[in-house]
């Protein structure tokens, strides 16, 4: 015999399975049913509470590492004004890549350039920084002027530079560096 579900008057849930025989008590029987149905939709409405919560954590900020990163990143800027091509090897991650208007290349190349003068970053102008967080990965977005003298003729360009900073072994490292030139400054 299946069980059917029905409501009653008074808005109970009642089930043949409790009106069918007399040894059950059908008030009792109509309160477990309402009960499991109220127990579904308070386990439901948790689970949403739950999910909501874990994913609100996931996307929460984390201002000491922003912090951490954007003071890594003005730094690194100094360094490449400074040319400090040693120090630079030590924040670039060995798999680094640099995009460049004229092109694009690994660790070794960067730090040869900028050892050689090849590119010399005289000063970066910074206008914005934002930077998410997300594990182990940082993304900065710089907004700049930069002065630069490259092959030997000075320059000066708006650009937006990606920044992706990756953390192993409790260190951050840059992974990879990109200038998208701005139409207007």
């Amino acid at each position: 015999m299946a069980m059917e579900v029905k409501i009653s008057d008074n808005g109970r849930k009642t089930s043949n399975l409790c009106t069918s025989r007399p040894d059950f008590d059908t008030e009792l029987c109509g309160s477990i049913l309402n009960w499991n149905t109220d127990m579904k939709l308070t386990f439901l409405g948790l689970f949403f509470v739950v999910l909501s919560l874990q994913t609100s954590f996931a996307q929460s900020t984390n201002p000491v590492a922003e912090q951490e990163i954007t003071q890594l990143s003005r730094e690194k800027w100094q360094w490449m004004a400074d040319k400090n091509a040693d120090t630079l090897a030590k924040l670039f991650h060995d798999k680094s890549v640099f995009v460049h208007m004229g092109g694009s290349w690994g660790k070794e190349r960067e730090i040869e350039i900028i050892r050689s003068g090849g590119i010399h970053y005289k000063k970066a102008d910074i206008h914005e920084v934002s930077v998410n967080i997300m594990d182990d990965t940082a993304i900065l977005l710089n907004k700049i002027t930069l002065q630069a003298i490259v092959g030997g003729n000075e320059v000066t360009n708006p650009f937006i530079v990606t920044e992706i900073y990756v953390k192993q072994h409790g260190k951050w490292f840059l992974g990879s560096l990109s200038f998208t030139k701005t139409i207007t400054q």
